[in-house]
């Protein structure tokens, strides 16, 4: 009778135990990536950037890295972002561990609509990011968040105050600044030292790097780059520092 009453005393204090993360699948890394639609950027840009991000995310290069891990899998999700009313989730949580989930995201992102806002809250989408690792179902080593963007900040929150909030929550934020000659849709001229401001109001956190995209045309294989280097965790040579070199790591994707 005594083992009797014991049994879901026991079971009890076993799932209190297991808790909420016995139930989170273990990965290297959970990766947001947060990718500018904003007035600046126009179809055709966008366009770019979405091809480089499903290029890049099936490319032989972010596959080996994926898979030089401890637990050879990373879980990711793609959202584009404007202003402060404008953050969609295109491609939700899904664990890339070789070629074919690897395919299956690319296909994903690259038959989802395009669609793009006016202004640029680079603030509300980190917000919107950090958020995105809450009951995610997933337990990664490190937690990073990819932002690419083209412009300052000219709505919401201060970029500073979300990132600050982001890395007390052991989020690391790196950047891609797209440094772009083109005028923007409605003619004005893009900035010029956006790297500069990437790196004092956006990136923060263990590690947290920013590389510059010289233009869209060589966005794909800068992301590319930036991929590998944030899923190998390759250090760094300094918190902030800017990497303009492409490393010669190959873009193609896999066949």
């Amino acid at each position: 009778m005594r083992k009797t009453r014991l049994l879901p005393a026991c079971l009890t204090a076993l799932a209190l135990w297991a808790g909420p993360s016995g139930a989170q699948e273990l990965v290297d890394l959970e990766l947001v990536l947060l990718v500018d639609v904003s007035g600046s950027v126009d179809a055709q840009e966008a366009e770019l950037q979405r091809r480089g991000y499903a290029n890049a995310l099936s490319s032989r290069s972010v596959v080996d890295a994926i898979q030089s891990g401890p637990h050879g899998r990373i879980a990711v999700t793609y959202v584009e972002w404007a202003d402060d009313t404008y953050q969609v989730t295109v491609v939700d949580w899904s664990v890339l561990d070789g070629e074919a989930s690897a395919r299956a995201f690319a296909t994903k992102l690259a038959e989802a609509p395009v669609s793009t806002a006016f202004w640029t809250s680079i603030g509300t989408a980190i917000d919107y990011g950090a958020a995105k690792f809450d009951n995610n179902g997933y337990q990664g080593l490190r937690k990073v968040i990819d932002i690419s963007g083209d412009g300052y900040s000219n709505r919401g929150r201060p970029p500073e105050e979300a990132r600050d909030d982001a890395i007390a929550r052991g989020i690391t934020i790196n950047g891609l600044p797209i440094l772009n000659s083109r005028p923007n849709p409605w003619g004005g001229l893009p900035p010029l030292d956006l790297d500069n401001y990437y790196q004092q109001h956006v990136i923060g956190g263990p590690g947290a790097f920013l590389l510059v995209a010289e233009d869209f045309s060589t966005f794909g294989e800068a992301i590319m780059t930036k991929l590998v280097k944030e899923i190998a965790h390759a250090p760094a040579a300094g918190d902030g520092t800017r990497h303009a070199a492409l490393e010669g790591a190959s873009a193609n994707p896999l066949r």
